[in-house]
């Protein structure tokens, strides 16, 4: 399965920040997807995933069969960086909802405990209300949604930026673990993060996406060549 963008474009009246962004997402790759603040990584998730209309181009899904279709929503996972979750509701009291909405969804249903098990949610915390969670365990909680419903698409924006070591090391093990089955792209603003998890490293500059060629990710001078890349008009 492949996930395709072909000249994708989002304008914010004069701003335009995706300018005919076109690239092409393997399943079984974390895909590092680089950029500075403000570069548009958040809204070409939200162009992939439906929670924005795209003003031009197409995301498309390549079956095994290279059978092309426009993508189905249903199939992209969404992790936000700041946790959208219903705080009056206990972790459990979630997870059960989560489940019994998404029902058709699901394959190979574990029971909540296993889930809470799989990602470290200690005992005394998957009853208390989400809303005296750490960011780290709200973080957690959406990535045991994404793991009950195995969506084909799971886009990761910056969720380990304010983790934890050890939360951030669970959740990175987690992804390597799992990213045989699925096309995972990680969004992120922090270099080291992105060479340390992902197979592969874009670059989102200036509105168009590139690929970091392996020559470039193996030299010595891997991080200026970094710089020089994202550098803006008007940078020293």
């Amino acid at each position: 399965m492949k996930l395709v963008l072909n000249n994708v474009e989002k304008a914010f009246g004069e701003k335009k920040v995706l300018k005919d962004a076109s690239f092409t997402f393997e399943k079984g790759k974390i895909y590092g997807l680089l950029g500075r603040n403000g570069a548009g990584k958040t809204t070409l998730f939200n162009c992939i995933s439906g929670e924005m209309e795209c003003d031009g181009g197409k995301v498309t899904l390549l079956d095994e069969n290279n059978k092309e279709t426009i993508i189905d929503y249903s199939k992209v996972g969404f992790v936000f960086s700041q946790p959208i979750l219903p705080e009056f509701l206990t972790g459990y009291e979630f997870l059960k909802f989560y489940i019994d909405i998404n029902k058709s969804k699901i394959q190979s249903l574990l029971t909540i405990e296993e889930y809470f098990d799989m990602i470290k949610i200690e005992e005394e915390d998957r009853h208390r209300l989400i809303k005296g969670y750490s960011h780290g365990m709200k973080n957690k909680i959406q990535m045991i949604c994404f793991l009950i419903t195995r969506p084909p698409i799971i886009l990761l924006d910056e969720p380990l930026t304010s983790l934890d070591v050890v939360v951030a090391l669970q959740i990175k093990n987690l992804l390597k673990q799992i990213k045989s089955e699925h096309i995972l792209i990680f969004s992120t603003h922090i270099l080291q993060l992105a060479t340390d998890l992902c197979d592969e490293i874009v670059v989102l500059n200036n509105g168009i996406l590139e690929e970091i060629s392996n020559d470039v990710l193996k030299s010595d001078d891997f991080e200026n060549k970094i710089m020089e890349i994202l550098k803006e008009e008007g940078d020293a």
